[in-house]
């Protein structure tokens, strides 16, 4: 998987790591945004029609170790 480098507030990142537990800023928004994405996968699943089936990625990532 190819690796993305953003910049991010020091008071934001340091909010996102004491919101998920983790110890380094990387993990933390790691985390969030993999809950944001399973978020928005259950709401669609709930919401969506059967017309909007193929819409629904049915794979799920795991979070990567390192």
């Amino acid at each position: 998987m190819a690796k993305v480098t953003i910049s991010l507030d020091r008071d934001l990142a340091i909010e996102v790591m004491l919101l998920s537990g983790t110890r380094s800023p990387q993990d933390a928004v790691e985390l969030i945004v993999r809950d944001y994405l399973a978020t928005g996968r259950r709401t669609e699943a709930r919401t969506a029609d059967a017309a909007d089936a193929h819409r629904v990625d049915p794979r799920t990532s795991t979070a990567e170790e390192g």
